[in-house]
Protein backbone atom coordinates (compact mmCIF):
# COMPACT_ATOMS: atom_id res chain seq x y z
CA UNK A 1 0.00 0.00 0.00
CA UNK A 2 1.55 3.41 -0.60
CA UNK A 3 0.12 6.94 0.35
CA UNK A 4 0.25 10.45 -1.44
CA UNK A 5 -1.23 13.34 0.71
CA UNK A 6 -1.82 16.42 -0.45
CA UNK A 7 -2.39 19.80 1.30
CA UNK A 8 -5.39 22.14 0.26
CA UNK A 9 -7.87 24.37 0.48
CA UNK A 10 -8.13 27.67 2.38
CA UNK A 11 -8.11 25.13 5.74
CA UNK A 12 -5.26 23.10 4.86
CA UNK A 13 -6.75 20.00 4.57
CA UNK A 14 -5.38 16.49 3.78
CA UNK A 15 -6.25 14.76 0.86
CA UNK A 16 -4.90 11.26 0.83
CA UNK A 17 -4.47 8.60 -2.14
CA UNK A 18 -4.15 5.00 -1.29
CA UNK A 19 -2.89 3.19 -4.13
CA UNK A 20 -0.30 0.45 -5.30
CA UNK A 21 1.81 -0.67 -8.33
CA UNK A 22 -0.29 -3.77 -8.93
CA UNK A 23 -3.34 -1.92 -9.62
CA UNK A 24 -4.80 1.39 -11.84
CA UNK A 25 -7.85 1.48 -8.89
CA UNK A 26 -7.01 4.18 -6.07
CA UNK A 27 -9.21 5.71 -3.51
CA UNK A 28 -9.26 9.55 -2.23
CA UNK A 29 -9.53 10.08 1.31
CA UNK A 30 -11.47 13.32 2.15
CA UNK A 31 -11.30 15.26 -1.21
CA UNK A 32 -10.68 18.52 -0.63
CA UNK A 33 -9.34 20.04 -3.63
CA UNK A 34 -10.68 23.78 -4.12
CA UNK A 35 -8.82 25.29 -6.74
CA UNK A 36 -8.25 24.79 -10.51
CA UNK A 37 -4.77 24.37 -9.55
CA UNK A 38 -5.63 21.84 -6.54
CA UNK A 39 -7.59 20.16 -8.89
CA UNK A 40 -5.04 20.53 -11.98
CA UNK A 41 -1.87 18.75 -9.07
CA UNK A 42 -4.43 15.84 -8.62
CA UNK A 43 -5.12 14.91 -11.85
CA UNK A 44 -1.43 15.10 -12.94
CA UNK A 45 -0.88 12.43 -9.97
CA UNK A 46 -3.54 10.07 -11.46
CA UNK A 47 -2.44 10.27 -15.43
CA UNK A 48 1.81 10.18 -13.88
CA UNK A 49 0.58 6.78 -12.01
CA UNK A 50 -2.15 5.51 -14.37
CA UNK A 51 -4.50 5.49 -11.85
CA UNK A 52 -8.53 5.69 -11.50
CA UNK A 53 -9.82 6.47 -8.84
CA UNK A 54 -13.34 4.05 -7.72
CA UNK A 55 -13.20 4.96 -4.34
CA UNK A 56 -14.07 8.79 -1.86
CA UNK A 57 -13.94 7.46 1.61
CA UNK A 58 -15.15 10.41 3.74
CA UNK A 59 -13.56 10.51 7.59
CA UNK A 60 -16.28 13.36 7.74
CA UNK A 61 -18.03 15.74 5.52
CA UNK A 62 -17.26 19.08 6.05
CA UNK A 63 -17.29 21.22 3.50
CA UNK A 64 -12.64 21.49 3.69
CA UNK A 65 -13.26 17.42 3.35
CA UNK A 66 -15.47 17.53 0.90
CA UNK A 67 -14.67 20.35 -1.99
CA UNK A 68 -13.79 18.02 -4.74
CA UNK A 69 -15.71 15.42 -4.60
CA UNK A 70 -18.04 17.34 -7.49
CA UNK A 71 -14.65 17.62 -9.66
CA UNK A 72 -14.09 13.94 -8.94
CA UNK A 73 -17.40 12.97 -9.73
CA UNK A 74 -17.28 14.54 -13.20
CA UNK A 75 -14.22 13.24 -14.12
CA UNK A 76 -14.68 9.77 -12.87
CA UNK A 77 -18.50 9.03 -13.05
CA UNK A 78 -17.98 5.43 -11.95
CA UNK A 79 -16.59 6.69 -8.15
CA UNK A 80 -18.36 6.02 -5.28
CA UNK A 81 -18.56 8.15 -2.03
CA UNK A 82 -18.44 6.34 1.77
CA UNK A 83 -19.69 7.81 4.77
CA UNK A 84 -21.62 6.95 8.25
CA UNK A 85 -25.10 7.87 7.45
CA UNK A 86 -24.58 10.99 10.03
CA UNK A 87 -23.30 12.67 7.64
CA UNK A 88 -25.82 13.03 5.28
CA UNK A 89 -26.64 15.85 6.72
CA UNK A 90 -23.02 17.95 5.23
CA UNK A 91 -23.72 16.64 2.24
CA UNK A 92 -27.36 18.11 1.76
CA UNK A 93 -26.43 21.26 3.08
CA UNK A 94 -23.25 21.87 1.58
CA UNK A 95 -23.25 25.39 -0.13
CA UNK A 96 -25.29 26.83 3.01
CA UNK A 97 -22.74 25.95 5.32
CA UNK A 98 -20.06 27.21 3.20
CA UNK A 99 -21.78 30.59 2.75
CA UNK A 100 -21.38 30.27 5.92
CA UNK A 101 -17.63 30.88 5.76
CA UNK A 102 -17.80 33.09 2.84
CA UNK A 103 -16.79 30.62 0.39
CA UNK A 104 -18.98 29.14 -2.67
CA UNK A 105 -18.61 25.38 -3.50
CA UNK A 106 -20.15 22.89 -5.78
CA UNK A 107 -22.64 20.71 -4.74
CA UNK A 108 -20.81 17.58 -3.25
CA UNK A 109 -22.95 14.26 -5.45
CA UNK A 110 -24.86 11.94 -2.84
CA UNK A 111 -23.41 9.42 -0.87
CA UNK A 112 -23.59 5.70 -2.33
CA UNK A 113 -22.38 3.65 0.59
CA UNK A 114 -23.10 3.99 4.22
CA UNK A 115 -20.64 2.69 6.67
CA UNK A 116 -20.71 1.31 9.95
CA UNK A 117 -18.35 0.51 12.82
CA UNK A 118 -16.38 -2.83 12.19
CA UNK A 119 -17.44 -3.16 8.47
CA UNK A 120 -14.78 -3.53 6.16
CA UNK A 121 -13.99 -2.09 2.88
CA UNK A 122 -11.19 -3.38 0.49
CA UNK A 123 -8.80 -0.67 -0.41
CA UNK A 124 -6.01 -1.49 -2.87
CA UNK A 125 -4.02 -4.87 -1.41
CA UNK A 126 -5.26 -4.76 1.81
CA UNK A 127 -8.80 -4.00 3.65
CA UNK A 128 -9.64 -0.58 5.82
CA UNK A 129 -11.90 -1.58 9.30
CA UNK A 130 -13.85 1.46 9.76
CA UNK A 131 -13.91 2.78 13.20
CA UNK A 132 -16.99 4.92 14.52
CA UNK A 133 -15.29 7.85 16.41
CA UNK A 134 -18.14 10.12 16.90
CA UNK A 135 -17.43 14.19 18.87
CA UNK A 136 -15.98 16.22 15.94
CA UNK A 137 -18.93 15.13 13.71
CA UNK A 138 -21.40 12.74 14.62
CA UNK A 139 -20.82 10.52 11.72
CA UNK A 140 -17.05 11.17 12.27
CA UNK A 141 -15.07 7.88 11.06
CA UNK A 142 -11.35 6.45 11.43
CA UNK A 143 -10.19 3.88 8.42
CA UNK A 144 -7.56 1.38 10.16
CA UNK A 145 -5.56 -0.58 8.40
CA UNK A 146 -4.17 -3.45 10.70
CA UNK A 147 -1.55 -4.42 8.23
CA UNK A 148 0.30 -1.93 7.89
CA UNK A 149 -0.36 -0.58 10.72
CA UNK A 150 -2.11 3.02 9.68
CA UNK A 151 -4.66 4.88 10.62
CA UNK A 152 -6.51 7.62 8.74
CA UNK A 153 -8.38 9.94 11.68
CA UNK A 154 -9.76 12.72 10.14
CA UNK A 155 -10.47 15.69 12.40
CA UNK A 156 -11.02 13.26 15.64
CA UNK A 157 -7.05 13.41 16.79
CA UNK A 158 -4.71 15.76 15.56
CA UNK A 159 -0.78 15.54 16.64
CA UNK A 160 -0.96 17.18 20.19
CA UNK A 161 -4.26 18.74 19.28
CA UNK A 162 -7.99 17.34 18.97
CA UNK A 163 -10.97 17.99 16.60
CA UNK A 164 -12.91 21.04 17.58
CA UNK A 165 -16.75 19.56 19.21
CA UNK A 166 -18.28 22.94 18.65
CA UNK A 167 -19.94 22.63 15.34
CA UNK A 168 -23.13 21.13 14.39
CA UNK A 169 -23.45 17.22 15.62
CA UNK A 170 -20.17 18.02 18.13
CA UNK A 171 -19.64 16.98 21.06
CA UNK A 172 -16.73 17.10 23.15
CA UNK A 173 -17.07 14.23 25.99
CA UNK A 174 -18.34 11.65 23.19
CA UNK A 175 -15.10 13.03 21.21
CA UNK A 176 -12.50 12.32 24.21
CA UNK A 177 -14.41 8.57 24.78
CA UNK A 178 -13.65 8.02 20.96
CA UNK A 179 -10.35 8.58 20.95
CA UNK A 180 -9.51 6.61 24.33
CA UNK A 181 -12.04 3.61 23.90
CA UNK A 182 -11.86 3.18 20.35
CA UNK A 183 -8.33 4.94 18.80
CA UNK A 184 -6.22 4.30 22.11
CA UNK A 185 -6.31 0.95 22.44
CA UNK A 186 -4.75 0.16 18.64
CA UNK A 187 -1.06 -1.02 18.72
CA UNK A 188 1.43 2.26 19.96
CA UNK A 189 2.99 2.29 16.51
CA UNK A 190 -0.31 2.84 14.77
CA UNK A 191 0.98 5.47 11.95
CA UNK A 192 -1.89 8.31 12.23
CA UNK A 193 -2.49 10.25 9.46
CA UNK A 194 -4.66 13.02 10.29
CA UNK A 195 -7.02 15.51 8.70
CA UNK A 196 -4.59 18.37 9.18
CA UNK A 197 -1.36 18.76 10.07
CA UNK A 198 1.15 16.22 10.67
CA UNK A 199 1.15 12.64 10.91
CA UNK A 200 1.53 11.19 14.67
CA UNK A 201 1.50 7.87 16.26
CA UNK A 202 -0.86 6.28 19.05
CA UNK A 203 1.75 5.54 20.69
CA UNK A 204 3.17 8.96 21.29
CA UNK A 205 -0.96 10.81 21.92
CA UNK A 206 -1.37 8.17 24.40
CA UNK A 207 1.96 9.75 26.00
CA UNK A 208 1.67 13.53 25.56
CA UNK A 209 -1.47 14.48 24.19
CA UNK A 210 -2.59 17.35 26.70
CA UNK A 211 -6.44 17.84 25.78
CA UNK A 212 -7.03 14.27 26.30
CA UNK A 213 -4.93 13.37 29.11
CA UNK A 214 -6.67 16.70 30.74
CA UNK A 215 -9.83 14.72 31.32
CA UNK A 216 -9.57 12.06 34.13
Amino acid sequence: MKIKQFTFNPFSENTYIIYNDNSADCVVIDPGCYSPSEEQRLMEFFRNHNLTPTKVLYTHCHLDHAFGAKFLAENFPSIEFYAHVNEHYFIENAIAESRLFGIEMQQPPALTHYVSDGEKIPVADTEFIVIHTPGHSSGGICYYCEKEHVLFCGDTLFAGSVGRSDLHGGNEEMLIHSIRQKLFILPDETQAYTGHGYPTTIGEEKRGNPYVSLYA
